[in-house]
């Protein structure tokens, strides 16, 4: 093992990038509540704005995916797709098997300049996280309670508020609303079968509410929606915790697009070109496991080097007077001091941990196991 390779699997270099990542996005939080008073002044400037406040935050993260673990992800698509990639307003459906699953989504984003603006369908306890939410907050993110009675007209204008947004948006929907577990499967098949749907192998049965809602209210801004399917080489299951250990993966995204006046504008229609879809995801999967490998060209877009220069920005800032504070606090040799300081310390690894946490299937929402519990 070389020195760098030993130097990602120590605590206290993870604690101290947790440090940064911590104290750089409260301080980005608290300038994002300071450009409130943009908004009825000029609604589009604090967007922009926004929109490189949260860059500045969320690329931390692909950085660490990026450059720090040299994770690979290689697109599978046509050309004619790829050249459309960051010029238009999109849609992007993502299946959610893996707990970075919305990391590589987030480095094709920032590889092709829309990571600071782009949007997802969010359950609302993510709003009360610290950092995630709040900054998703400010970027007008769109949050739901997943119960359509309660959600529906929240989900509408929220929706609706984006219609004129003035930065090239990729909209992420986890259409089947919570992560694959063999649990959630079963149970998610037992409905399919109640419901005379054709059964998955590979993904839960779609919720089509919030995909059709998009759809009639997007419409008129958003140009396709992009089918995104995601596997990686070796059947590995990677974790942020593996990333922050500098683990390398390969991530194979097989992409789609499909035009929107190519989906029916009826709710029903647009609900039965959606099954269809994740139909067609699962035949993508099967190919995948068996062949390793999806169809199409194969794209590797360079990764660009903003995010490094971002962290490495917020390290040398954050970082000098933590190290000149730790310093003088030993040096005091007060044990009142040193005992406050360590306390801090383990605070702050506990926040951190607290964090990824909210990454981790197994700490996953219960989300989709209604069913069974009704059943039960």
């Amino acid at each position: 093992m070389g020195f760098i390779a030993f130097l990602k699997t120590q605590f206290i270099v993870h604690l101290l990038i947790g440090f940064v990542f911590v104290v750089s996005g409260l301080i980005i939080n608290f300038i994002q509540l300071c450009t409130l008073v943009l908004w009825p002044i000029n609604k589009q400037f604090y967007r922009r704005v926004n929109c490189r406040l949260a860059y500045s935050l969320w690329s931390q993260l692909v950085m660490l995916l990026e450059w720090w673990s040299g994770t690979e992800c290689t697109l599978f698509s046509d050309e004619a797709t790829v050249n459309t990639f960051g010029k238009e307003h999109v849609i992007i459906i993502l299946n959610h098997n893996f707990e970075i699953d919305f990391l590589c989504g987030w480095t094709m984003t920032e590889r092709f300049g829309v990571l600071g603006s782009s949007k997802v369908l969010a359950k609302r306890e993510l709003l009360y996280v610290p950092l995630i939410g709040w900054t998703w907050y400010f970027l007008e993110i769109v949050f739901c309670k997943r119960k359509w009675e309660e959600d529906r007209d929240t989900v509408i204008e929220g929706l609706k508020r984006l219609a004129d947004y003035p930065e090239y948006m990729w909209f992420l929907l986890y259409c089947e609303g919570t992560r694959f577990t063999e649990t959630k499967h079963r149970i998610s098949m037992e409905v399919a079968e109640s419901k005379g749907l054709p059964k998955l192998k590979y993904h839960l049965l779609p919720r089509t509410k919030g995909f059709t809602t998009a759809v009639q209210c997007l419409r008129g801004t958003v140009s396709a929606v992009y089918d995104v399917t995601l596997n990686f080489r070796g059947n590995k299951n990677p974790s942020l915790l593996g990333i922050l250990y500098g683990k390398k993966y390969e991530a194979d995204m097989c992409v789609r697009r499909f035009p929107l006046e190519d989906i029916p504008q009826d709710e029903k229609e647009a609900a039965n070109w959606l099954h269809k879809l994740y139909q067609e995801k699962d035949a993508l999967q099967e190919m995948y496991n068996q062949e390793g490998i999806f169809p199409g060209q194969q794209f590797k877009p360079p990764r660009r080097p903003w995010t490094l220069l971002n962290f490495v920005f917020w390290a040398t800032v954050l970082l000098s007077p933590l190290f000149t504070f730790g310093f003088g606090v030993f040096a005091s040799g007060s044990p009142l001091l040193i005992l406050a300081f360590l306390g801090l310390v383990g605070a702050a690894s506990f926040g951190v941990r607290r964090l990824i946490g909210v990454t981790e299937i197994e700490k996953g929402s219960s989300y989709g196991n209604q069913e069974f519990k009704k059943k039960e």
